[in-house]
């Protein structure tokens, strides 16, 4: 997943204009680079592990009449990068191939790079080899791809470059003679581009044509992959303690009594369950449907769908546009911690249902810093309360859906989160009780915040480490989190019932990915759960598996038995994904799961 750019013009492109959309491209991903320029009847290639905005000072390709890039959000492929140049055929692509390595038998062709977007070049050479019209090629591209395929197609030897999308991320203008093309729409609309149109049908734009084959020069510097290859290892795997919980648990819900503040009654029945209400019983949509219609709009799209690619985004996008009828354009905001599994079901989810996908990408390496930081602080003096910390530079998803709402002018957005979903206990091991009338997942609150920020103060004084250079980062993202009022924003399941059964065939539809190292299809896709759970099980018995089971119970889903067997084996050891998340932070597994196994248990 990337920003891709390009201006085609009859004079050197302009300064001013290249920049930016380059700015604007990096926001969807910085984690490295690439530009093609046409100089002195060449065709030159610069790729580089470096953002953008550094690529374009030391190229400075302004000379040339055509100058197209990307800058990447690395995801599937650990080492190659774009633009990919296959045979005559280089490609400049947004989005993730998930059936790519399906395909390559079919084309007759022999792969030669781990990364997704080689199969369009390859797709490509096949076809023109078979020499059918060129008109059809797209068509059949997007006919053999699965996943987003938002994509420059530059054909020096016949000279033309061509534009397709099966998602509507990808939009042409033209200003001044010039054709320009950008991943989305508010960057043309700043240069002042007529005639902005998005390229769903194929767009075909003359390019000097040029028999030799394109000059490659990469520039390579970082020393560790973002994305290290996954070495695992039977003896750390067996450093993983799973035991069963024998303690004693709610006779009603499947809550163990090391849940902070849990109190049982002479039944037996806990404190949790004799004050829920339920959560899971929607108002009718039709209120929903009188809501969103002022919203509408006859021509473009009409509303933001925040979208992680997990279960419930998923689902809830699905219900946008199919039941809903409404036209979304989906906002992912990446901080490091979102796996190529969760990526691959943003890719598939989007193309399924041609929904254009704006990525807001923070600096990956630099979020990790601050995660590793911090878990450094947390292993020298561990704390069930302090864990959140893990997690808290994701908050930053809620500033920036303020940034794209104003660049698409789009104010109405809708959010598909879990109403189940509800994990007291996070805060609670800090010392604050359960606020059994809140209504909402996410609720805002200037006295609650306060109050936490306090006890989380009181909390990291056990080990300064916290204190570093990632603070910063932490209290703004929470700030937007919990402090920024929120506009024009609806819960689908607010109106929709939550069925996981049915959520799930759903999604199977769709060929939606799940993880191969658990039976949950809850938060697979983020990076950090598997880490953070295995903490809360080893020591104090339970997970957010066993939270989440028991509202179920009470909502008359789940028998008690039903969810004992589940959370049997939701709360085992994820392996994989522990070994992925402790090496994309640098953090040596066996001292890290030897530190988490030594503290006392509390049951």
């Amino acid at each position: 997943m990337c920003g891709i750019f390009g201006v085609i013009s009859s004079s050197p492109v302009l300064e001013d204009e290249l920049s930016i959309l380059v700015k604007h491209a990096q926001q969807r991903g910085r984690d490295s680079s690439g530009l093609v320029t046409f100089i002195d009847d060449v065709y030159q290639i610069y790729r580089a592990d470096y953002p953008i905005t550094r690529l374009l000072k030391e190229v400075r390709p302004q000379s040339s009449n055509l100058v197209l890039g990307h800058s990447r959000l690395i995801t599937n492929g650990l080492g190659d990068n774009q633009p990919v140049e296959r045979d005559g055929v280089v490609v400049l692509h947004n989005g993730i191939v998930v059936n790519d390595e399906a395909i390559w038998p079919q084309i007759g062709k022999e792969r030669k790079l781990q990364v997704d977007t080689e199969v369009i070049a390859g797709i490509a050479s096949a076809y023109l080899e078979s020499e059918r019209e060129l008109a059809d090629l797209p068509a059949h591209l997007l006919g053999l791809c699965r996943g987003v395929v938002a994509c420059a197609l530059i054909l020096p030897k016949l000279g033309k470059l061509c534009l397709f999308s099966n998602n509507g991320s990808l939009y042409v203008g033209r200003k001044n003679g010039a054709t320009l093309f950008a991943s989305e729409r508010h960057p043309l609309a700043v240069i002042g581009c007529e005639e902005i149109v998005q390229a769903r049908d194929a767009v075909f734009i003359d390019i000097p044509a040029s028999q030799g084959a394109p000059k490659i020069s990469d520039r390579n510097e970082r020393k560790t992959d973002l994305i290290p290859a996954l070495s695992l290892s039977g003896s750390e795997e067996k450093l993983l303690e799973y035991r069963r919980y024998e303690g004693r648990r709610c006779n009603k819900c499947v809550l163990t009594e090391t849940m902070p503040f849990i109190k049982f009654d002479a039944e037996g029945v806990c404190n949790y369950c004799r004050n829920y209400k339920p959560r899971n019983k929607p108002r009718p949509k039709e209120e929903l449907f009188k809501l969103v219609e002022p919203y509408r709009r006859a021509h473009g799209d009409d509303c933001l769908v925040p979208f992680s690619g997990g279960r419930d985004s998923c689902y809830g996008l699905h219900l946008i546009v199919k039941e809903l009828k409404m036209k979304p354009i989906t906002y992912t905001y990446d901080w490091g911690m979102v796996t190529d599994l969760g990526r691959r079901n943003i890719s598939r989810m989007s193309a399924e249902l041609g929904v254009e996908n704006i990525i807001v990408a923070d600096d990956i390496a630099l979020k990790r810093q601050n995660i590793a930081k911090n878990l450094s602080a947390w292993l020298k003096s561990p704390h069930l309360g302090m864990l959140s910390v893990l997690t808290a530079g994701d908050k930053h998803f809620f500033r920036h859906i303020e940034t794209v709402k104003k660049q698409t002018g789009i104010g109405l957005n809708l959010w598909g989160v879990n109403p189940l979903e509800v994990t007291h206990f996070k805060a609670g091991f800090l010392g604050v009780p359960p606020d059994f009338e809140e209504e909402r997942v996410y609720s805002h609150g200037a006295m609650k915040q306060l109050r936490y920020q306090y006890l989380r103060f009181k909390a990291m004084l056990e080990s300064p480490g916290y204190f570093n250079s990632s603070l910063w980062d932490t209290l703004s993202g929470e700030y937007y989190r919990s402090f920024a009022e929120k506009t024009d924003y609806f819960h689908i399941f607010d109106y929709w019932r939550w069925d996981e059964k049915q959520i799930n065939q759903t999604l199977d539809a769709y060929e939606w990915e799940r993880a191969p190292d658990t039976t949950t299809t809850w938060r697979i896709g983020d990076g950090t759960a598997a880490f953070y759970n295995y903490v809360y099980y080893t020591v104090a018995g339970f997970t957010e598996h066993d939270t989440f089971r028991s509202n179920q119970i009470r909502e008359g889903d789940l028998t008690r038995e039903e969810a004992l067997e589940l959370v049997m084996e939701e709360n085992a050891p994820r392996y994989p994904n522990l070994k992925w998340y402790l090496d994309v932070l640098g953090m040596d597994f066996k001292e890290a799961i030897s530190v988490v196994n030594a503290i006392p248990k509390l049951y």
